[in-house]
């Protein structure tokens, strides 16, 4: 890189050496695991620095090489000139540093960059992004490149893995999507409007192996006229007066106005069939969040899963972004007391933040949106849930009461919970639900009769049977029966508690 403001791009024989060295080195996950020991590295994943310094100063010389890296990369400390080179061996510091790898003061190098180990679960890789603000002093750049964060593992899970064609990240960062889009989908378009993101996601790719059609533009700007079969944004989608203070967070437009483009936008670039997921932001006032965002997907003709995994007052939400940025208390103070006159103008109340999934109809089909707060630790939406969502609502459209009535159905591995009050005549039953562990949303009320339906359904009688057999233990209208249970029935499909045996 040719210097703090010109990210040229890295050349490309220096990225193989350097993913040459790190591999030589066992700079993977389970090499940095071994090396620090359990205490250590579950240190390191809490952000505590101290045991993992430890631990590497306490490595045998045969070590010491990937010691060196984990010190370099993972916690931006300080090393001598002689033991980095040693630690990267294939190319000359200076080469290094020119390309912006590495900063050179005196005798000592540090990290420009923020490479480290990664993995989806089955392959591993390396991400190269800039070191946040932990790691080092002082305010970010402009042009900062996110790394692997909370939010975009949050979109990694909730990704449907199903192998397609085309697929579209927009807004690529440091490249983390489309690192995980490589492995089931055949060409990939990552887009960024921030130079250096773009210049970081090609170092991704290329000590990975993987080759994507990276392009410079805003929004769907570099990709008009083009269809994906699925799209993946994590956007600056921070909620402010619009200005651009950090690329990787703000959007140049007010309010959640990114957002609200990108949903409406989406129709025009997917294939029938196609899913997209998006994370977003929206801005609550005295009103009720389904409504905004139900008036962005108004007119899209997308079938939609929108869920809310958070609602922070503005002071918690300007604390949380304020922190990211690596300012001094008084710069904190200076753009976060501004930013709070904004919201208090706007009268907006809070901030929902959440994941949105959508699916493009076949044909005319009227599309399907649901909206609802989850926001369970357990209940994380993840890719086969929001793929399961997406068809159990397509049984639930085309199987009307009669096919239903005729259905097998089976009950999923569930827990029947009930809740009590002590009372004057013992424990008093407050109500009864049904939880499918780790469904997102997976739980319903039921009643004595619901509940022995359940319980029924083991994929043998067809529902209509067991409706009538409850109907006459119970004296009551078999139709009538029928008639209050098939939408309790119809909730339970949609949320994966009952299912159609094959």
């Amino acid at each position: 890189m040719t210097g703090p403001d010109d990210p040229g791009p890295l050349e490309p024989a220096v990225v193989d050496a350097i993913g040459a060295d790190l591999r030589e080195a066992g700079y993977t996950i389970d090499g940095v695991a071994e090396l620090l020991g359990e205490q250590a590295n579950a240190a390191l994943g809490r952000g505590v620095w101290w045991p993992v310094l430890r631990a590497t100063r306490a490595a045998p010389a045969g070590r010491q090489r990937l010691a060196v890296l984990i010190r370099l990369f993972l916690l931006g400390a300080e090393e001598p000139h002689e033991q980095v080179q040693a630690a990267l061996p294939s190319t000359p510091l200076a080469t290094l540093a020119a390309n912006g790898v590495l900063e050179m003061s005196g005798g000592m190098v540090r990290a420009a960059l923020d490479i480290r180990p990664h993995s989806d679960g089955v392959r591993e890789f390396y991400v190269v992004s800039d070191q946040d603000a932990a790691l080092r002093s002082g305010p970010l750049r402009h042009d900062h490149v996110l790394g692997i964060g909370a939010a975009s593992m949050s979109l990694a899970r909730a990704v449907v893995r199903t192998p397609v064609g085309r697929a579209l990240d927009l807004g690529t960062g440091c490249g983390i999507q489309a690192l995980h889009l490589d492995a089931h989908c055949a060409q990939i378009v990552a887009t960024d409007t921030n130079a250096r993101a773009l210049t970081l996601a090609a170092a991704t790719a290329r000590l990975n192996g993987m080759s994507w059609d990276l392009r410079a533009g805003s929004l769907f700007e570099p990709v008009a006229g083009e269809r994906f079969d699925l799209i993946v944004s994590n956007p600056p989608f921070v909620v402010g007066s619009g200005a651009r203070d950090y690329i990787y967070r703000d959007s140049g437009v007010a309010g959640d106005a990114l957002c609200q483009s990108i949903i409406e936008q989406i129709p025009d670039h997917l294939n029938p069939g196609g899913t997209a997921h998006i994370m977003a932001n929206w801005v609550v006032r005295d009103d009720d969040w389904r409504d905004r965002v139900r008036g962005w997907l108004a007119g899209t003709g997308l079938h939609a899963w929108v869920v809310q995994r958070e609602l922070a007052d503005p002071v918690s939400y300007v604390s949380l972004w304020l922190s990211d940025a690596g300012e001094t208390p008084e710069q904190a103070a200076q753009r976060g007391g501004p930013w709070l006159d904004w919201f208090a103008q706007q009268g907006i109340t809070g901030v929902g933040m959440g994941m949105i999934a959508l699916r493009k109809p076949y044909g005319d089909e009227a599309p399907e949106q649901i909206l609802e707060e989850i926001t369970g630790a357990d209940e994380a939406v993840t890719g086969p849930e929001v793929d399961a969502f997406f068809a159990r609502r397509a049984y639930l459209r085309s199987t009307g009461d009669d096919a239903l009535l005729s259905a097998r159905l089976s009950t999923a591995p569930v827990f029947l919970e009930e809740q009590f009050l002590p009372g004057p005549d013992g424990w008093q039953s407050l109500g009864a639900a049904v939880r499918r562990p780790g469904g997102p949303g997976a739980i319903i009320g039921v009643d004595e009769v619901l509940r022995a339906l359940m319980a029924g359904c083991r994929g043998e009688v067809p529902l209509g049977t067991l409706i009538a057999l409850l109907a006459a233990h119970h004296g009551v209208d078999a139709d009538a029966l029928a008639r209050a249970a098939l939408p309790e029935v119809r909730e339970a499909i949609g949320r994966g508690i009952l299912y159609q045996a094959e």
